[in-house]
């Protein structure tokens, strides 16, 4: 499929929406408003006509793309040179109406609204999505957001930032405050010796911070420091910390923060069991490119090693490269299990037609890739298969889009998915990034349906002794809690000991009263602190179907 490169234009909305007609258009060095040199002649500013509302009748979207009311002119991080044009914040709005109605998923639940009735073009993006909901209740469309093109391209080229090397999540971000350490990645920070273990390790809880108490700290400047420590902007920072271990002993530690990208399979191993060698993948991403690489690296290490079964940990997966996903089912289901099948269709608003409406193009669909595609791999280079019936897939609340693609994907050919763990997110949908004026957006376009054309799990998949009544697809395994008390990869850890034990017996372990979320738990009294250090623009990102391929650009 071919897909459209986002506009990676870096203009921010600086100006009123309803009170602007018309827009200077600053230019490089010091920009529109600056002195004229002494016998220069000054360079009119264009002038552009507003849009005219007409509800119900919508111009195409590119009659107003890039027509900013503050343009910049230059390149962006990738060396692409910004397309801004004169414009007004109105022509921004009106290009988000268009581009909605020509391509949102539910473009006839959206109401048409004259964008002059709204402050900004960030304000009026808020109310062009459906407001349904689903048969739990919970919102039809929970995936609606925009963030600067600026912070998506840095984020989608997986731009080292600061970090320690651990994921730190806020479980609870109001006093009593409860912040833990989710995983860390070898060879970082977080996992540096002192006195002959790492630092930082999953089920720590961070106790003080710079002097602060994270479970009790209650002023703005407190949970300012907490946050600044515990997620640190830039490299080279230095904070102490009081840890509170798994083992109930505490320290403290002093962490410097580097410049890291994170490892997308973060660990992989071979369990050793009585019925034949079981393979375990913690994969933490489907992004950034290089995860091609390291998932057919792994998967040809576990082939080596003659594994049997396989354990893929899914649980901390929020998405990314469906071409990736659609790889790695096809190493675990072999030639014969996939062939003539799809991976995945997508399916578009009803005007669409047999068009993708993005793209322009003919709406062929993912199939189970064979081969490298060049993201890492070379491209045609055979993958190898473990050619397995079945896989054991641990879940959490934050496994999602094109995680949940591959349980999907994999059952429409009927390769038996068994879930443990927690009801995955329930995201089929996806978007293609549009920029435009510094502001990329994302708002659903396409559902995913497998090779049986199911794609309605919009509440999730949940294991099969769930106690959910109604939302979820329930799909055999069992219901189980994060484990924060063993590592991630340790057979004694409750989500892997309850596959393994699944697989050695069918059976499961009671369900606890509910899994435990890493989301964090909304405020209700109290300052509270950030859940991740991500904004909630580059959070939902994290949970998101990248359909790129190697050859196709995310900027103009």
């Amino acid at each position: 499929m071919q897909v459209m490169s986002v506009r990676s234009v870096a203009c921010a909305f600086a100006v009123g929406l309803v009170a602007l007609a018309t827009a200077g258009c600053g230019g490089g060095g010091g920009g529109g408003g600056g002195s004229v040199a002494v016998g220069a002649t000054p360079t009119a500013t264009p002038t552009v006509s507003a849009p005219t509302y007409t509800q119900g009748v919508f111009a195409a979207a590119s009659t107003f793309a890039d027509l900013c009311a503050a343009p910049r002119t230059g390149k962006d991080i990738q060396g692409n040179t910004f397309p801004d044009k004169a414009g007004t914040a109105l022509h921004e709005a009106f290009f988000l109406r268009s581009w909605t109605n020509q391509t949102y998923l539910w473009n006839t639940e959206v109401v048409d609204q004259n964008p002059a009735a709204f402050t900004s073009p960030l304000t009026y993006f808020g109310v062009l999505k459906t407001n349904a909901t689903t048969s739990s209740g919970k919102a039809k469309d929970q995936y609606h957001f925009s963030m600067t093109t600026a912070e998506y391209l840095a984020s989608a080229s997986s731009a080292p930032s600061a970090s320690y090397g651990a994921q730190i999540r806020v479980l609870n971000g109001t006093p009593p405050r409860n912040v833990q350490v989710v995983y860390t990645s070898p060879g970082t920070p977080a996992a540096e010796l002192l006195s002959g273990t790492p630092k930082l390790a999953r089920g720590a809880k961070l106790l003080v911070v710079d002097g602060v108490d994270v479970v009790n700290g209650g002023t703005q400047a407190q949970v300012d420091i907490l946050n600044n420590g515990t997620f640190p902007k830039t490299a080279g920072e230095s904070h102490t910390f009081t840890v509170q271990y798994a083992n109930g002993s505490t320290r403290v530690i002093t962490m410097v923060s580097a410049s890291l990208v994170e490892p997308p399979v973060n660990r992989q191993s071979v369990l050793t069991t009585p019925t034949g060698k079981v393979g375990y993948i913690l994969l933490n991403t489907f992004s950034p490119y290089s995860t091609e690489k390291a998932l057919a690296d792994a998967i040809t290490s576990l082939k080596t090693q003659g594994v049997s079964d396989v354990v893929l940990d899914l649980r901390y997966n929020g998405g990314g490269l469906l071409a990736v996903a659609s790889q790695l089912s096809y190493m675990i289901a072999g030639p014969t299990r996939t062939a003539g099948h799809i991976f995945e269709r997508l399916q578009f608003n009803a005007a669409a037609g047999a068009l993708d409406p993005v793209t322009g193009a003919a709406n062929n669909p993912t199939p189970f890739y064979s081969t490298g595609l060049g993201f890492t791999v070379t491209s045609g280079q055979a993958l190898q298969t473990l050619d397995l019936p079945r896989v054991y897939i641990l879940t959490t609340g934050s496994t999602c889009s094109a995680s949940e693609a591959v349980i999907n994907g994999l059952r429409g050919i009927d390769v038996n998915v068994v879930l443990i763990g927690g009801t995955t997110c329930g995201k089929p949908y996806g978007f293609y990034p549009q920029g435009n004026c510094g502001q990329t957006y994302f708002s659903i376009q396409f559902k995913g349906v497998n090779d049986k054309s199911f794609g309605d799990y919009p509440d999730g998949f949940t294991a099969a002794n769930s106690s959910a009544s109604a939302g979820p697809v329930k799909i055999p395994g069992c219901t189980v809690s994060d484990d924060f008390s063993h590592d991630l990869g340790d057979a004694s850890e409750e989500m892997l000991a309850a596959a393994l034990n699944y697989r050695a017996t069918g059976t499961c372990p009671a369900p606890p009263p509910a899994a435990l979320s890493i989301a964090a738990v909304a405020a209700k009294d109290g300052i509270s602190m950030e859940s991740s250090g991500r904004s909630d623009a580059a959070e939902a990102l994290r949970n998101n179907r990248d359909m790129r391929l190697p050859q196709q650009s995310i900027a103009p």
